[in-house]
């Protein structure tokens, strides 16, 4: 029994806080999990960004609301649903991703929650548990399962290689460099091939 766990930004959807980073004209918020492992410290030094501009939890909604899901990216997880259990497993936000799981079909999604002041200002986080994607998988396999994980950052590492089987998505040359026993893929009908044949 299959469970084929999967990062959300920058595998199925762009990356929430580049999109931002351009709307707000404030490029340091560029940096992602591709750049910084740490989750916690790019997110209290992304938080520490907002306070300095002002900038809260409307004005990130208002750019979600343009993001549309990468191209082919409802195809393959309707695809991947029709002979797989999938749950997708993100260290964003419940404000963040709901817009983006209307267009992906409602897919089931383990995330994290922001704590938002009356004002809107994001005034800190709360993850759902510690290496949310790594336990995640883990106690998966401790019911029964066996995961497929794919994922393109560093804080996806863990749980592509704690699973049976495991894939890079649209990574960076440099993990895929650090990585070279970690399959790599950039089309979404390779990575649905390579799913159904850690299956059989």
């Amino acid at each position: 029994m299959y469970i084929t766990c999967l990062d959300v930004e920058g595998v199925l959807v762009p990356e929430i806080w580049i999109a931002f980073s351009k709307a707000s004209g404030i490029p340091e918020l560029k940096r992602t999990t591709r750049d910084e492992p740490d989750y916690n410290k790019l997110m209290n030094w992304r938080l520490g960004i907002l306070k300095e501009h002002g900038l809260g939890l409307k004005e990130i909604q208002d750019v979600i609301a343009t993001i549309e899901p990468m191209e082919g990216a409802r195809a393959f997880l309707d695809e991947l649903r029709s002979f797989s259990q999938v749950i997708l497993i993100s260290d964003t936000f419940e404000q963040f991703a709901a817009p983006l799981m209307k267009k992906l079909g409602n897919p089931t999604l383990f995330c994290n929650t922001l704590d938002v002041a009356e004002n809107g200002e994001i005034t800190g986080f709360r993850m759902r548990c510690e290496q949310s994607k790594l336990t995640t998988v883990k106690a998966l396999q401790s019911i029964g399962f066996d995961t497929i994980a794919s994922g393109d950052s560093y804080n996806d590492l863990g749980m592509i290689q704690a699973s049976k089987a495991g894939f890079l998505f649209r990574s960076t040359d440099k993990i895929k460099a650090e990585h070279p026993e970690i399959p790599a893929y950039e089309e979404y009908g390779d990575l649905l091939q390579a799913i159904r044949n850690a299956m059989k």
